[in-house]
């Protein structure tokens, strides 16, 4: 039979809809905080393939979620590339910024394979103890992986990196065609290895002017569809083009993918409006919300409920989940979905 969250994904509207949520292994659990006690840094945890399995399967535990989502970091990509990558405690990934030809040279895709296979092993070990929920493997899109290739860090404005999309284009189209091409090898290789359903992350798409979002998000996306399409027909694919607004509905048009999250700003009546009826919408619960709990929260899922059904839907947030999220009120959705 298969899995609700794929039904959803290939266009059927099921109800009560399918239900996982974004960041849903992380520290607002108690059982996963244990764990990254135990691994040490964040990157040794995600390289530890019965570690990081462990806490991609807590939520499935909790919960019965309808979705586990591999347990990774959109950075061990450039990190598997050979540009260095350390987590400060409280302060975020960093990495060494790209700014000239010479650092977009230094990238190599011949140590992807290596460095990727730990996580591929975690994506085999969560295969084999998902049970009827599906298992989503993921990537960061190659616009918001390159901003931080290039800035060295998050930041509110990514002025590195549009300053040389505008300025140096020639440069920053080669880093997007190395990254593009090593995310369809990334993403190919955990369908492979097990992963039913594959995310991108494109959590910055919306600091682009139009122009460039069709040049650095919807094409780069199409590319990367087209690709895995070629290779995985089956294979259902989710796009998170996080503040597209209106350019919500050339993204769903012309990227191919199979559903499109929306982030909490988003109005769910424009969604449906904006993105074809044959391309499922996720989203897009506001994560203070959850933190809120009680009546805002049954408030809140109630109108985006109520707007999506009859639609093919997934129930997620529009952004992660946080670390001050009280576990009870993650349940006490989960109640809220399936009674509705």
């Amino acid at each position: 039979m298969t899995k609700r969250l794929q039904r959803a994904l290939a266009g059927e509207a099921v109800w009560p809809p399918p239900v996982w949520l974004m960041r849903q292994a992380g520290r607002y659990l108690p059982e996963y905080r244990e764990v990254r006690a135990r691994a040490g840094d964040f990157i040794s945890l995600c390289t530890a393939p019965a570690l990081a399995a462990e806490v991609t399967l807590q939520p499935l535990r909790r919960y019965e979620m309808d979705a586990a989502i591999l347990f990774s970091d959109i950075l061990m990509l450039p990190w598997a590339l050979g540009q260095g990558l350390r987590f400060a405690e409280g302060e975020g990934p960093r990495l060494p910024p790209i700014r000239d030809a010479a650092g977009v040279d230094a990238l190599d895709p011949s140590r992807l394979a290596s460095a990727i296979a730990p996580i591929l092993e975690t994506v085999r070990l969560v295969r084999a103890g998902v049970g009827d929920a599906t298992l989503i493997g993921f990537a960061g899109s190659p616009f918001t992986v390159a901003c931080y290739m290039v800035e060295g860090q998050g930041t509110k404005e990514f002025a590195h990196v549009r300053r040389m999309a505008y300025g140096q284009p020639r440069l920053f189209g080669q880093l997007m065609d190395i990254v593009t091409a090593a995310t369809i090898e990334y993403l190919a290789a955990q369908i492979v290895a097990g992963a039913e359903v594959v995310m991108l992350f494109d959590s910055w798409a919306g600091v682009l002017s139009p122009h460039l979002f069709h040049t650095h998000v919807t094409l780069p996306t199409k590319r990367i569809v087209d690709a895995l399409r070629t290779r995985f027909p089956d294979t259902k694919i989710i796009g998170f083009p996080r503040g597209a607004g209106t350019l919500l509905a050339g993204y769903a048009a012309e990227t191919g993918v199979s559903a499109v999250a929306i982030d909490t700003g988003v109005d769910p009546a424009f969604a449906i409006s904006a993105v074809p009826g044959n391309v499922a919408l996720q989203g897009n619960l506001d994560p203070m919300a959850l933190v809120a709990g009680g009546d805002a929260l049954a408030r809140e899922t109630n109108g985006i409920l109520d707007a999506m059904r009859g639609r093919p839907y997934v129930f997620n947030l529009g952004h992660g989940i946080v670390p001050e999220t009280p576990p009870e009120h993650v349940a006490a959705l989960m109640r809220h979905i399936r009674s509705h």
